[in-house]
């Protein structure tokens, strides 16, 4: 009777204030980062011309990202996560404030592009963490699923307005995309205030009675250790592995377009507007594809639809160097994001309901830089590329490696049957907390 009572005592997702204040803020935050992800390429190469710094400087970003990921993540399920949150996100609009001054001023100069990126990749890499423990904490299970969705949803509208929205900021002044995305990171930081995550795990399951006055206190363990403790339990996942190989070799080639893409549009004669617009079709593709993520999930079992991923993603990104104009991108693109929302959520569903709340910090900063692992390299590859081949050769030999990593990817037998149930892990499912369900 109590349990029943529960659940019919659950608000719709739409009403939940808590939720959908973090969302908003989420969005705002998105889109301000969108708004410069543009802006910020068309920068360095306006003042330098060199499509290889621009590739280092947005590599910087993800380098820094990167590198404090897993200890981000321990740090999550020991600190405040509210106060962290607020302070990262608080931190990003610094940062964004230092970058606008030094554009208005004219002083920027190259180490000052690659230093502030870094620095605005260490905030982002609390900031995720703390997003994915808030929603674990605020939405109640059955609802995990469309509450994914509508962040997918979130991610790919930010992608679909941010980039032609960049285009026009910058058209009208070289600092305007990045006073505009100072105000957003302050507008998120204040509807993070109000979502009042919550500050600490429900379950934290390492307690001691050695308190001065008999009270159990949380047992502080190495932080080598308990990165360790994710790191083995991600090792015992078979068919997880490998998913999680693929997905580093996705993001790497995947992550290596945006410079060769814009060189591309540039040879074609468009300016920073067209090429806004062209990134665009990544927003509305993966925006149908949040929509839509619900009915694709059930079409393939994940394995399979990391496989169909990387194949329509390495065949679009080819396309996109037919000689069809500067605006023929924009349809490929579209293509590229169409099922790859439906993979994250299911991802992120599955994750969410099987860690352990005391550990999910740990786990999905592991789980995301096993992915982003070569990411890093990306921009450098297709800086490289494009000043070496120029933007449709370099987006031809991107799209030949991404076709290669799939037929290489469907060799492996954990891969293709990978579905995420219980009775694929096929190995020591045991650890300190109960037998989690595997990933998806």
């Amino acid at each position: 009777m109590q349990g029943r009572r529960f659940e019919t005592d659950i608000v719709p997702l739409r009403k939940n204030v808590r939720f959908q204040l973090l969302w908003v803020g989420s969005a705002v935050s998105e889109l301000g980062s969108e708004l410069t992800r543009l802006a910020m390429p068309l920068l360095v190469l306006a003042l330098t011309g060199s499509p290889g710094l621009a590739g280092i400087v947005a590599g910087a970003r993800t380098v820094a990202f990167v590198a404090v990921q897993i200890p981000a993540g321990v740090w999550v399920d020991r600190w405040d996560r509210r106060r962290t949150l607020l302070t990262a996100q608080g931190l990003q609009a610094v940062v964004s404030a230092l970058l606008t001054a030094l554009i208005v001023t004219g002083h920027v100069q190259a180490w000052q592009f690659v230093t502030l990126a870094a620095l605005d990749g260490l905030c982002a890499a609390f900031i995720g963490p703390v997003q994915g423990t808030a929603i674990r904490g605020i939405v109640p299970s059955g609802q995990l699923h469309s509450a994914y969705a509508q962040e997918e949803a979130r991610t790919h509208a930010a992608g679909l307005i941010g980039p032609p929205l960049g285009g026009l900021l910058y058209g009208l002044g070289r600092a305007v995309p990045f006073v505009v995305d100072t105000i957003t990171f302050l507008a998120a930081t204040l509807f993070y205030a109000f979502a009042k995550v919550p500050r600490r795990p429900a379950d934290e399951p390492r307690t001691s009675a050695r308190g001065d006055g008999g009270e159990q206190r949380p047992i502080r363990r190495s932080m080598r250790r308990e990165a360790a403790e994710a790191i083995t339990w991600l090792w015992r996942r078979h068919g997880l592995r490998e998913v999680t190989a693929a997905v580093m070799v996705l993001n790497l080639l995947g992550g290596a377009f945006l410079i060769p893409l814009i060189v591309l549009v540039g040879e074609r004669g468009g300016d920073a507007r067209v090429t806004g617009t062209v990134l665009a079709g990544l927003g509305i593709g993966g925006l149908t594809g949040a929509l839509l993520s619900g009915r694709i999930s059930r079409l393939l079992p994940p394995g399979r639809l990391l496989l169909a991923v990387v194949t329509v993603f390495g065949a679009a990104l080819a396309a996109t160097a037919l000689p069809w104009g500067a605006w023929w991108p924009m349809i490929p693109l579209m293509f590229i994001t169409l099922s790859t929302p439906s993979l994250n959520v299911v991802m992120d569903v599955v994750v969410t309901r099987m860690v352990p709340e005391a550990m999910l910090g740990r786990m999905g900063a592991v789980l995301s830089m096993g992915g982003m692992a070569l990411k890093p390299l990306g921009p450098i590859l297709g800086g490289a590329l494009a000043a070496a081949l120029g933007g449709a050769a370099a987006l031809i030999v991107l799209g030949g490696l991404l076709g290669l990593t799939a037929a290489v990817a469907a060799l492996s037998p954990q891969l293709r049957h990978f579905t995420g149930e219980a009775s694929t892990a096929g190995d020591d499912t045991s650890t300190d907390d109960k037998a989690p369900r595997t990933l998806a």
